[in-house]
């Protein structure tokens, strides 16, 4: 393909964004189907032992047995490579769960995956390879042994091998937290408690006095607990979570705790007629914010203003107004959709303050949300001028820090807040943006590497060597300063700074691209959709021999499924429907914008 007609091949993207809309008008997406989701949560329903989940468990069973890699393990999604973890928690549930020969098949294949993993099934093995590999996070690895113990895999004598969790240490005030060393991400406060109590009730042969002491603290800790629990039920929307803390919990004999009905309703509703889960109930609004900023200015050609509007008004009304009860959060936040488990978070709030800008009419209602939107990433931001996901100074964990590709994101908002609504700004406010703005300046050019790349957060590579995306990070970060770089309002040494962070990353990018015209996660890796039309972005007309390439690559490619390219939750991964559509809109919307029509020719 030697010409290409951009105008029509964005118009096409386009259309088939358009087409993605839900009945409200916003979008929804559609979450890969996830072993470790379908695993987790067939095992909770089986702890509870309902009858009527009899069919619900089966129909589980079975889509684990039909989706076990041809190595004989499992990945997150179907399209993920074998990993330990899920091939052991599908193990666990497979053992637990199945009858017949399917079971025995697959419990086979398993068998002979990991031996030559060189895992045996020994308790200690199994709990060694665990806990080496998740380190010193045990947001992810305690509840996956307390999994294991629970249905058999290992003995219930091996608990006192699993690490503890200091449930105890919850009832605490939250600003404590940073202090005292809870081995857990921010998010994962319902694990600590759940999996906690339980393995506080498996340890028999602690020291009698000591378990008395901290069995005082379970019932408050469960009250605690309660208080979590969002009106749908599911810890965060997330099946894992909400699954592990089920079972754990009915394990330590709270079988009749509204937390386990709640959690259970929750799980039954989630499980797809296909028999499996998703890892989260959907994505909806981070998936509709960046649907808006794919379109950019083209949304109010491709949509009527009573559509626009209700775009408008839906995220609107999905900032928070109170104090989050899940973890203290402030008003002003976004989180990733419009469900209850959903919490503010510094990805999702610049994404909505931006897609409100560009669907902006200037209404007070609107500044106002904007305004507080922005004082709640400034309250967010942590002392070395990076932007954490959750909560400011949580702890070191690498999910609770700072990062590049948050920090870009924050840094836009606010620069774009501070340009488009300058004169309507307070004295203060804009104090406040242009200081932060510097804070995560520094941060940038400080964690930007020699090769001008940045590595990303919540977005990895499976195939790279060590599952980072520098390819992905470097696209965001690059993306989010160019539109900066056009900004009136940032002073000439800030827009210089800026100019040669772009360029170091745009030469990094240019560097990765592969023969055929794609990116990967990094130089040499196969590529996607995903991460090529986000390098399209971060390049625009930079480059026009690369994106030429691209694009041609991307139209013969387009069909392929979306790839494995979001991690979460201390390394799970996942794909979304929509992710290869939007950024594939967005690349061919700046090449439109740049007026790069002459790469065709």
């Amino acid at each position: 393909m030697h010409h290409i007609d951009l105008e029509s091949t964005f118009r096409d993207a386009c259309r088939q964004l358009l087409a993605e809309r839900n009945r409200e008008g916003s979008w929804t997406g559609c979450l890969a189907t996830s072993a470790l989701s379908t695993a987790v949560a067939i095992v909770a329903l089986k702890k509870a032992n309902d009858p009527s989940d009899n069919e619900r468990i089966s129909a589980g069973f079975e889509w684990l047995c039909r989706h076990i890699n041809a190595d004989g393990g499992f990945g997150d999604t179907r399209e993920s490579l074998s990993n330990m973890s899920t091939t052991l928690l599908c193990y666990a549930a497979v053992s637990y769960c199945g009858t017949g020969d399917n079971r025995e098949t697959t419990l086979s294949a398993i068998e002979n995956w990991l031996s030559q993993k060189g895992l045996n099934l020994h308790p200690s093995a199994i709990t060694k390879s665990i806990l080496d590999f998740y380190g010193r996070d045990y947001t992810f690895s305690v509840p996956i042994l307390s999994m294991l113990v629970v249905c058999g895999v290992i003995p219930k004598s091996s608990a006192s091998g699993i690490p503890a969790l200091p449930f105890e240490f919850t009832l605490l005030p939250q600003r404590f937290y940073r202090f005292v060393n809870l081995r857990v991400v921010s998010y994962a406060l319902p694990a600590l408690i759940g999996v906690g109590i339980y393995l506080h009730r498996s340890r028999r042969k602690s020291f009698p006095g000591y378990r008395m002491i901290r069995e005082r603290f379970v019932r408050p800790a469960i009250d605690k607990l309660r208080g979590l629990v969002p009106a749908s039920g599911g810890f965060l929307e997330a099946i894992p979570l909400t699954g592990f803390v089920v079972m754990c919990l009915i394990a330590a004999g709270e079988s009749k705790n509204e937390i386990i009905v709640k959690g259970l309703e929750f799980l039954r509703k989630q499980q797809r007629e296909e028999g499996g889960w998703p890892i989260d109930t959907d994505l909806s609004t981070w998936v509709t914010t960046l649907s808006i900023k794919a379109l950019g200015t083209y949304i109010h050609q491709l949509m009527p203003e009573s559509e626009i509007n209700l775009l408008r008004r839906h995220l609107l009304s999905l900032q928070y107004k109170t104090t989050h009860p899940f973890n203290g959060a402030a008003p002003g936040g976004w989180g990733w959709t419009n469900y209850s488990g959903s919490v503010p978070d510094a990805d999702d709030t610049p994404g909505a303050i931006i897609a409100l800008l560009e669907i902006y009419q200037a209404s007070k209602e609107e500044r106002t949300a904007i305004e507080n939107g922005c004082r709640w990433l400034i309250d967010i931001q942590n002392k070395d001028g990076g932007f954490p996901t959750f909560c400011k100074g949580w702890g070191r964990l690498p999910f609770d820090k700072s990062c590049a590709d948050l920090t870009g994101h924050a840094l836009l908002a606010l620069a774009k807040t501070n340009e488009l609504l300058h004169e309507n700004l307070s004295s203060d406010l804009k104090a406040s943006i242009n200081r932060s703005i510097r804070m995560a300046m520094r941060y940038l050019g400080k964690n930007q590497s020699e090769n001008g790349s940045w590595l990303p957060l919540w977005f990895g590579n499976q195939l790279t060597r060590d599952n980072t995306n520098p390819v992905y990070g470097s696209a965001k970060v690059c993306i989010y300063l160019s539109d900066c770089l056009a900004m009136q309002h940032l002073d000439t040494g800030i827009i210089r700074q800026l100019g040669q962070m772009v360029k170091k990353a745009q030469d990094f990018l240019v560097s990765r691209q592969n023969s055929d015209g794609s990116w990967g996660g990094d130089k040499g890796i196969p590529g996607t959709v995903e991460e090529t039309s986000l390098a399209v972005c971060a390049l625009a007309h930079e480059n026009k021999e690369a994106c030429l390439n691209a694009i041609r690559w991307i139209k013969q490619n387009e069909k392929n499924s979306p790839a494995p390219i979001g991690l979460y939750f201390a390394l799970l991964w996942y794909d979304e429907k929509l992710y290869p559509v939007i950024y594939k809109t967005e690349a061919m919307r700046r090449l439109q914008q740049k007026n790069v029509d002459s790469l065709s020719k």
